[in-house]
C-alpha cells in the first residue's frame, strides 16, 4: 500500500526535471498520475501523457477534461510548469516580462481554476506550487524570474486561505539552485562552465546543488494525505540558501 493509493495527481511541466521526478515518485507510491507538458517525450512510464500549454486557457481546459475522462477524478495538483529568465530589471523587454509572468504565475492560476471543481470533490485535495529560494532573497541577474517566484509565494498563501474551509490544502516548495535541464543549459551557455557551477554550489551553505529527487520528496510530502494538517506552508529545499549565513 502506498500513500497515494486511489488518488489521481496532475503534474504540470512533468516531462523533465523536478516535474518528471515528482511524477515518477508519485507513481511509485501508488498514485495515478497525469503529466501535462508542451513536449511529452520525457513523461515517466506509467503516467498519462497530456499535451498542454499552460499559457493557453483552451489547452488547459482540454487537458484537465482529458484527465477527468481518463481517471474520473482529480485529487492532487502539482503546479510545476515554469520558464526561466536571466538579467537585471533592464535586460528583458515588456514582451518577455509578459511571457514569463504568463507562464509562471497566470499559468498556475489557469490550471488551478480548471481543476478547482474536481478538487472540491476530493477528500484528500492538495495543491503544491513550485516557488523558489529567490522569492526570499536577492540574487543577481534574476530580476524577472525572482518577480515571478515572489508572486507565486503570495498566490500560494492566498489560495490556501481561500480554500482551506473547502478541504483543499495549498502549499509550495521553494528550491534552491537545482540540477535540472534548465540549469544545465544555463551552465552550457556560460563562458566557463566549471567556475559558474562552482559559484552556484558555493552560494548554498550545503556546498552543492539541490537534486530533483530532494525537491520531489518535498512535493510528495506536502501532497500526501499524511500531511493533512499542513496548509499555507512554503517548504524551503535550498541547502540553507535563504536562511543561513556562514
Amino acid at each position: 500500500m502506498g500513500e497515494f493509493d486511489g488518488l489521481v495527481a496532475v503534474v504540470t511541466g512533468g516531462a523533465s526535471g523536478i516535474g518528471a521526478t515528482t511524477a515518477a515518485m508519485m507513481l511509485e507510491r501508488g498514485g495515478q498520475v497525469a503529466v501535462l507538458d508542451r513536449v511529452t517525450n520525457g513523461v515517466p512510464t506509467g503516467a498519462l501523457s497530456v499535451g498542454c500549454d499552460v499559457a493557453d486557457i483552451a489547452s488547459v481546459d482540454a487537458a484537465i477534461s482529458a484527465v477527468i475522462e481518463s481517471f474520473g477524478r482529480l485529487d492532487i495538483l502539482v503546479n510545476n510548469a515554469g520558464i526561466g529568465a536571466v538579467g537585471d530589471v533592464a535586460a528583458n523587454d515588456d514582451d518577455e516580462w509578459a511571457r514569463v509572468l504568463d507562464v509562471n504565475v497566470i499559468g498556475m492560476a489557469r490550471v488551478a481554476r480548471a481543476a478547482l471543481a474536481h478538487l472540491r470533490q476530493s477528500a484528500h485535495a492538495a495543491v503544491v506550487n513550485t516557488c523558489s529560494a529567490v522569492a526570499f532573497l536577492g540574487v543577481r541577474q534574476r530580476a524577472l524570474y525572482s518577480a515571478s517566484k515572489g508572486a507565486i509565494e503570495g498566490l500560494t498563501l492566498a489560495m490556501a486561505a481561500d480554500h482551506v474551509r473547502e478541504g483543499i490544502r495549498v502549499n509550495a516548495v521553494a528550491p534552491g539552485t537545482t540540477m535540472t535541464p534548465w540549469v544545465d543549459r544555463l551552465l552550457e551557455a556560460s563562458v566557463d562552465r566549471a567556475s559558474t557551477e562552482q559559484a552556484l554550489r558555493e552560494r548554498q551553505p550545503l556546498g552543492r546543488l539541490v537534486t530533483a529527487e530532494e525537491v520531489a520528496h518535498a512535493i510528495c510530502y506536502l501532497a500526501s494525505p499524511l500531511s493533512a494538517s499542513t496548509t499555507g506552508a512554503i517548504l524551503r529545499v535550498d541547502g540553507g540558501m535563504a536562511s543561513l549565513r556562514l
